[in-house]
């Protein structure tokens, strides 16, 4: 069983930079990828970005591409979100989570973290 652990989520006025952190313990052989999702109030879970293991391919969401940055230290298992240029659109409770296959869609991902809530204030 994989457990995935967030940190790093706060309020930070926009403009700002927060960096999410994701240490996974357990971790089984087939997890091929790391991904970040959001889920704002009301709205549906939204992918963020994901990187690969083995590799380190990496990909975002259009609405964060340039300002934020998603690396991972294997040897630590940990993966980690840098977000820089923070907007308040960006308010939501983020989610770590681990797949067998490259995927954009949470129902890529066997494994999810408890979530960290982010608010960035105008």
């Amino acid at each position: 069983q994989v457990q995935l652990v967030e940190s790093g989520g706060g309020l930070v006025q926009a403009g700002g930079s927060l960096r999410l952190s994701c240490t996974a313990s357990g971790r089984p052989f087939s997890t091929y990828a790391m991904g970040w999702f959001r889920q704002a109030p009301g709205k549906e879970r939204e992918f963020v970005a994901i990187i690969t293991l083995s590799g380190g391919s990496t990909y975002y969401a259009g609405s964060v591409k340039g300002r934020f940055t998603i690396s991972s230290d294997n040897a630590k298992n940990t993966v980690l979100l840098q977000m820089n240029g923070l907007k308040p659109e960006d308010t939501a409770v983020y989610y770590c989570a681990a797949a067998s296959r490259f995927g954009v869609v949470a129902r890529d991902y066997d494994y999810w973290g408890q979530g960290t809530q982010v608010t960035v204030s105008s």
